[in-house]
């Protein structure tokens, strides 16, 4: 049954039914679209549109189907044009000709705006409440770990040393960046469509405060070519849902990397691993692997949604029907591999004691022995020249730069003392980074209070 067909004279080719049907991508919004109905037949007979008796019996019947479809006394039929439609013909079986009343004063085009805004609504909380468990974990993980040291690293060659507490930290902030976009995405989503009709309003006297409220909306759009044709928050949601993923997939990265026998930093479990068909020693990270690979499925939606968009005049194009499949796919993508990083990191050992080990003779403690040159007045360009001779020695003659006596220093600089022995050792070059945002006890203590009071 179409629920426009009044002005038609020919069925529509099938191969046409099949093309631009969407039952197949928009089914998962059967539950808000029966709520937004629910609201707006309430609204339609509170202000005379209809009588409140036949909202009641409206009402009634639309929460009888929703209560058969979450219960699978009905099946929804695969081969419907939308969900839209299926829940009308489904109400019309309930209750008969009235269910033809609930559609006044809508249309489709604020209706499908109004169910995307309520699920993407219901996702991004969902959302939002797994990045905090993700970050949870880096601030209690963080906690154990404020005097473990490992090699920070820049241009993937060690630079540093800084405590493991420290750079997990730093993805701490990144996820709490992703919490904060998506926060304040939460507002644009939270906006009422519903009583745009088509693209012009409507002529019947509704109360879309009435319907903004029942709803939990703060406020309804302004303008209703705007409200049917906007998807600004569809791809907001999609860029914030891809610098998500961006960050997941750079924490992949090191623990892919961390966990190969080279460096030895991490070790993944059995159940968060797969083996290889032909080698028995394998423990492959793959979760990592696909988390990591799978950041294209959200650029992808990101850029498919725009080009969507790009050339769209005022308001409503059938185009739009896409919006969802992206959506969709995003909103599936990132949320699954949040949940499947937290999993994977509950079920991986930080292995601090080759953490420190890979420090040994790295001459990341070089920095500390030019800053001791400048801190007894020495100019950091002079300071920076003699360290890199003390460098050049140690490489040439295998000899670690931690284990050099003072004697071995002073033919370097007369200024090298018992001070500049005691600055070498690679914790007390991560001690000494004591700068606000620094990799110092007392730096990422402030940082680790400062995430628990936000």
């Amino acid at each position: 049954m179409k629920l426009w067909g009044g002005a038609f004279e020919e069925d529509t080719n099938k191969e046409v039914e099949k093309f631009s049907a969407s039952m197949s991508i928009d089914a998962r919004l059967w539950d808000v679209d029966i709520k937004g109905s629910i609201a707006h037949a309430t609204m339609l007979g509170h202000v005379g549109v209809i009588s409140k008796a036949e909202a009641t019996q409206i009402v009634n019947g639309l929460n009888a189907v929703h209560e058969d479809i979450a219960t699978g006394k009905i099946q929804l039929n695969p081969e419907a044009e939308d969900i839209h439609s299926e829940i009308e013909i489904n109400l019309t079986k309930k209750i008969g000709a009235v269910a033809g009343k609930l559609h006044t004063a809508r249309s489709r085009n604020d209706q499908v705006a109004t169910d995307t805004r309520l699920y993407l609504r219901d996702q991004v909380t969902q959302l939002s409440e797994e990045l905090k468990a993700l970050k949870q974990y880096f601030l209690t993980t963080a906690e154990k770990n404020l005097e473990t040291i490992l090699p920070g690293f820049t241009h993937m060659q060690h630079a540093q040393p800084v405590s493991l507490a420290h750079h997990l930290m730093a993805y701490y902030w990144m996820f709490n960046r992703d919490g904060e976009r998506l926060s304040q995405s939460y507002n644009r989503i939270n906006t009422l469509p519903l009583g745009s009709a088509a693209l012009a309003g409507t002529g019947f006297p509704i109360d879309r405060q009435m319907v903004a409220k029942a709803l939990n909306f703060h406020k309804v759009t302004e303008n209703s070519l705007d409200a049917v044709s906007d998807r600004d928050f569809i791809i907001e949601f999609l860029t914030n849902g891809s610098l998500i993923m961006m960050h997941l997939s750079r924490l992949c990265e090191e623990l892919i990397i961390w966990s190969t026998p080279e460096f030895g930093f991490v070790q993944m479990g059995d159940s968060v691993t797969t083996g290889s068909s032909i080698m028995p020693q394998k423990k492959n990270p793959d979760v990592a692997e696909l988390i990591r690979g799978k950041v294209g499925r959200l650029y992808g939606s990101l850029m498919g949604a725009l080009t969507l968009l790009k050339g769209l005049p005022l308001s409503y194009n059938r185009d739009l029907q896409e919006d969802k499949y992206y959506l969709f796919e995003g909103l599936d993508t990132v949320r699954a591999s949040v949940r499947l990083t937290l999993i994977m990191l509950e079920n991986t050992k930080w292995k601090a004691e080759n953490m420190q080990k890979s420090l040994r003779g790295d001459l990341s403690n070089a920095t500390d022995l030019a800053d001791d040159l400048v801190k007894k007045g020495l100019p950091f360009r002079q300071a920076h020249e003699v360290t890199g001779k003390v460098v050049n020695h140690c490489l040439k003659n295998n000899v670690i730069l931690e284990d050099m006596t003072l004697n071995e220093l002073k033919v370097f600089s007369p200024l090298f003392d018992e001070q500049s022995l005691k600055v070498l050792p690679h914790l007390s070059v991560m001690k000494a980074r004591t700068s606000e945002g620094g990799t110092s006890l007392s730096a990422v203590q402030a940082q680790i209070l400062k995430a628990k009071l936000s």
